[in-house]
């Protein structure tokens, strides 16, 4: 069942701010358009691009996860309709899908009745979600500056015991580019701003994790989709 809370200011000022940008967009602007994304319904050639961008960053992640997460705990940080979610507990993960937003969550619970996750309308940075073995943040950190992504891998890292995984939009004169292009899209394929970020700048602040090393690293584009993935790994 969906358990819903307050969400804690657990970041920078500026995070908690654009989190309820974020919750106001996806419930009240762009439901409908992210149900059909993640779904096999009929979509625009741009929101095509973008189904298989995601579709693609989804697998990389999750093939960098253990084939079997049997006794594994996982938080799907930023789950949307629980796509990732579903996969990860077909696979014996004790999953945790959190999302800012109440009505994917709704959705997500009606996706995924059968495999187990539980689903949370909520902050993905709260702690009294838990510890868990893996987590992952698909496309959730896109939206924040450096500082605030920084800020947020730093807190869910303290709550990680094996690996962290999460993606960025990295800055490119060729996504800047396709950034203002978006702008005069029709509405509905629009997406809340996105915030590119130097590869470069991202892995200095991490270079700094203390107990964490950077393990893997993906850059997927697919048309109007573009988001870099990248592996940490707890130090033993």
């Amino acid at each position: 069942m969906m358990a819903s809370r307050a969400a804690p200011i657990t970041a920078a000022p500026a995070y908690a701010e654009r989190r309820e940008a974020l919750r106001t967009y996806f419930d009240r602007t762009a439901r409908r358009a992210w149900i059909d994304l993640t779904s096999d319904a009929k979509v625009s050639r741009i929101r095509r691009t973008v189904r298989a961008g995601r579709d693609e960053m989804r697998e990389t992640l999750l093939g960098w996860l253990p084939a079997d997460l049997s006794g594994r705990s996982l938080l799907d940080a930023g789950c949307g309709t629980g796509a990732l979610a579903e996969v990860a507990a077909d696979r014996g993960a004790a999953v945790t899908g959190v999302d800012v937003a109440a009505g994917l969550i709704e959705v997500a619970e009606a996706r995924s009745s059968a495999s187990g996750a539980c689903f949370h309308a909520g902050d993905m940075l709260d702690p009294a979600y838990g510890e868990f073995d893996h987590v992952v943040a698909m496309d959730s950190l896109i939206h924040y500056r450096a500082d605030d992504l920084a800020s947020a891998v730093t807190l869910l890292a303290a709550r990680t015991r094996h690996s962290l995984l999460f993606t960025f939009a990295p800055g490119s004169r060729l996504l800047a580019a396709m950034l203002a292009a978006g702008q005069y899209f029709p509405r509905a394929d629009r997406s809340p701003a996105i915030v590119p970020i130097a590869e470069r700048e991202v892995l200095r602040r991490l270079a700094n994790l203390p107990g964490w090393r950077v393990g893997r690293g993906k850059r997927v584009a697919r048309g109007f989709y573009t988001s870099h993935a990248v592996e940490l790994v707890r130090e033993r």
